[in-house]
């Protein structure tokens, strides 16, 4: 009988520890890069309206 740690269930333990914690990662990295996304282009049209006002 074989009790020890094999690596194919160390690799099989890291990989599905792997794959929540990147899909958690990536949903944050979209909303945070979204919500940056949104306040520059914010900005941006304030500067061109500043800008249409001016002329």
């Amino acid at each position: 009988m074989n009790t020890g740690l094999n690596i194919g269930d160390v690799v099989f333990q890291l990989i599905a520890f792997l794959i929540p914690i990147t899909c958690i990662g990536l949903i944050v990295y979209f909303i945070k890069s979204s919500k940056k996304r949104a306040k520059q282009l914010q900005r941006i049209e304030e500067k061109v309206n500043k800008l249409s006002e001016k002329q």
